[in-house]
């Protein structure tokens, strides 16, 4: 990127701004990946009720929100499968749960109800 460009579209001057959207496009753009894929006519309507019914503004979003979520439930279930694995590999001891089961007995007992 020339030094001009580097100045237009960090919005100096007279170019800077005019530029706004289309800078902001360019920055969009370059720190965005870009996915394209098709679904079905089910799973369009679908988006589009969504977006119709003010959750999501466009079917980007919809698909973002999507998958975000998607990866995020994999990467809880990942970790909870490590976690469940280390219990596996060294499961408490008696003393440990007798521990746990006193503090979680006397955590109950201290509730106000």
């Amino acid at each position: 990127m020339s030094a001009s460009t580097s100045r237009e579209l960090e919005g100096d001057g007279e170019a800077g701004a005019s530029c706004n959207a289309a800078c902001n496009a360019a920055r969009y753009a370059q720190f965005m990946a870009q996915l394209v894929t098709r679904i079905d006519e089910d799973m369009a309507d679908a988006i589009d009720a969504l977006i119709a019914s003010g959750e999501f503004a466009s079917r980007s979003d919809v698909v973002r929100e999507g998958v975000a979520r998607l990866v995020d439930e994999r990467r809880r279930q990942a970790i909870g499968d490590q976690i469940i694995a280390g219990y596996d590999r060294l499961p408490e001891s008696p003393d440990e749960l007798l521990r746990a089961e006193v503090a979680a007995r006397a955590m109950i007992d201290d509730e106000p109800w």
